[in-house]
């Protein structure tokens, strides 16, 4: 909360300052302070902690994106509405690599908070399929699949739900992993 309050008045003592350069004759210098204190106002509904931890995913470094997103310590009061979904997706795929577990939840809270590129909820959609793959509910992994097939318009991820197609196809391992002694055993033996 006391971030937003430093940025609104950043925002205002830098258009204070372009109206007091417009009225002496120092337009131009007003008019780029105009568009300096635009920064403040696109980081109010852009937090620069998620825009960092996006160019860290990027550059594929999913270690220095976590410690960026660990510095929002409350997501409700230092974040917009609008960033909610995204902040929870973005934790999603930082732990996609090293703890699988994890990206579950966020990736249903990223959906039920919202993303607003059909892309990124083609995405989180397309994990929550992997999550089910992992935990044997093939039921809803087709159902994930599917719905991220058709969030996918541009085709960026048919390999991926193609790969994962061919997985729901594959038997189970845990049916065929029992012991060889314990199959012919009776109820009671």
């Amino acid at each position: 909360m006391k971030n937003k309050y430093i940025k609104f008045v950043f925002t205002a003592l830098i258009l204070a300052a372009a109206v007091y350069l417009m009225f002496h004759r120092n337009i131009g210098w007003g008019i780029m302070l105009v568009f300096v204190s635009a920064i403040p106002i696109l980081l109010f509904y852009k937090n620069e902690y998620i825009l960092i931890a996006f160019w860290f995913l990027r550059k594929q470094n999913s270690e220095k994106a976590r410690k960026w997103l660990s510095k929002i310590t409350n997501s409700k009061s230092q974040l917009h509405k609008s960033q909610y979904g995204y902040y929870h997706y973005l934790l999603g795929l930082t732990f996609a690599q090293e703890e699988p577990k994890k990206v579950e939840p966020h990736m249903k809270k990223a959906l039920e908070y919202g993303l607003n590129m059909r892309q990124d909820r083609a995405m989180a959609t397309l994990n929550l399929a992997a999550g089910a793959i992992q935990r044997g509910r093939k039921q809803e992994a087709q159902k994930l699949l599917e719905e991220a097939k058709r969030l996918d318009k541009a085709g960026l991820m048919t390999e991926q739900i193609k790969m994962m197609k061919d997985q729901l196809k594959m038997p189970s391992m845990q049916k065929h992993l029992h012991n060889p002694q314990m199959r012919h055993r009776g109820k009671y033996f």
